[in-house]
């Protein structure tokens, strides 16, 4: 299972994005399957209306909803108290929340792989980032 985190969402379906272009070759060649946490969605969702591409992020939240895109993991109350002290404790990063709960949740779950475009995924030491 690979982790998509909001970056990778975001270049995937916004062609003007930087990295578009390699987000989508990575997408078309990806043959495993994909994961993806509530807080992604609600921080790409955000991302994307914020960047005045809403029909863009309805249409990405009825596939990642509607279980067509990736596999939608719910954070419990115990996993969002964890990425809380691993955002406490890590205070010399500068991870978002969200990054501290993708963290709790790639380690919880084992994931070796994460599609991102953030170097932070890099500071975790837990994961290969692709592509």
């Amino acid at each position: 299972m690979i982790f998509v985190d909001t970056g990778a969402w975001f270049a995937c379906v916004v062609p003007w994005d930087a990295n578009h272009a390699p987000a989508s070759a990575w997408m078309r060649q990806n043959r495993e399957p994909l994961l993806t946490t509530d807080f992604i969605v609600d921080e790409t969702l955000t991302l994307l209306r914020a960047r005045n591409e809403s029909p863009r992020a309805v249409a990405l939240g009825d596939q990642l909803f509607g279980d067509e895109l990736a596999n939608l993991y719910l954070l419990g109350e115990e996993e969002i108290r964890e990425a809380w002290q691993v955002f406490r404790n890590y205070a010399d990063k500068d991870w978002s929340f969200t990054d501290c709960t993708s963290k709790v949740v790639i380690e919880k779950l084992g994931v070796t792989r994460a599609f991102s475009f953030d170097h932070h995924f890099e500071q975790f030491g837990t994961v290969r980032v692709e592509p």
